[in-house]
């Protein structure tokens, strides 16, 4: 099963209200009472990311080193 939320960053208005953390929450529960036994999320490095790493991390979810590597065809 996978699941993407992918899709543009929250709002500003919403940032720093623990919504994030909260659909985080949410969908990681959903998932386990589905029977999913690994989830995983995916952000960038950049100081950029580093509020969705935090919300990430607050649920739970352990960083790993992962290099992807992409090429533009």
């Amino acid at each position: 099963m996978s699941v993407s939320p992918d899709g543009p960053p929250p709002h500003s208005a919403c940032q720093g209200q623990e919504v994030g953390t909260t659909l985080t929450e949410f969908a990681t529960t959903w998932m386990k009472e589905a029977g999913v036994t690994l989830a995983s999320n995916w952000t960038g490095g950049d100081p950029g990311h580093a509020p969705a790493r935090r919300t990430y991390e607050k649920a739970g979810y352990t960083a790993l080193p992962l290099i992807r590597y992409y090429k533009a065809l």
